[in-house]
C-alpha cells in the first residue's frame, strides 16, 4: 500500500484530477488549513463537487494545516522554521485527533492522496503528514 501526496501550485485543477485518476487514487484528503485557493478549481466546494464527479472521494482535515505563521514562512522559503511550527501545531489535540483520523482512512485500503498547495513535497507539511502515517501502517509514500 501506498500514500500518495499531491500539490497543485503549477496545476490546472483538470491536471491535477487527471493525475489522481492515473494514479489509481480513490481518497482525497485536503490538508490545508485553508481550503480556499485564488488558483481556479481548488476551493474546498468546487474542488470537492470535481472530485466527486471524477470517481474521487474528499474529506477536508482542516486541523492537519499548516497554521498562518507557518504558511509564511513557507511562502519565504523559510522551510525549517515551517516545520517547527507545523510539529509544534502537531502536538495539539485537534491535529492529533485528525491524524488519527487520516490514519485510519489510509489505513481502510482506498488509494488515498494528501493534498496541499506546494509543488515541491519536500517544501511542504505534507511530507511530515505522510510520513507519520506511514510510520504507523507500514506504507510507502508516493509524490504525484
Amino acid at each position: 500500500m501506498k500514500l500518495a501526496t499531491i500539490g497543485y501550485e503549477r496545476e490546472t485543477q483538470p491536471a491535477v484530477i487527471q493525475r489522481l485518476k492515473d494514479a489509481g487514487v480513490e481518497l482525497l484528503i485536503d490538508v490545508r488549513a485553508v481550503a480556499s485557493s485564488r488558483r481556479a478549481g481548488f476551493s474546498k466546494t468546487l474542488l470537492s463537487a470535481s472530485l466527486n464527479e471524477a470517481g474521487i472521494g474528499y474529506v477536508h482535515l482542516r486541523q492537519l494545516g499548516t497554521p498562518k505563521a507557518g504558511r509564511e514562512f513557507a511562502r519565504k522559503g523559510r522551510i525549517a522554521e515551517m516545520h517547527e511550527i507545523f510539529e509544534a501545531h502537531m502536538a495539539e489535540p485537534g491535529a492529533q485527533l485528525e491524524l488519527a483520523k487520516a490514519t485510519e482512512i489510509v489505513r481502510g485500503g482506498k488509494k488515498v492522496a494528501l493534498l496541499c498547495y506546494e509543488a515541491d513535497a519536500a517544501g511542504c507539511h505534507r511530507t511530515i503528514l505522510a510520513k507519520r502515517i506511514c510510520e504507523t501502517l507500514g506504507c510507502g509514500i508516493e509524490n504525484l
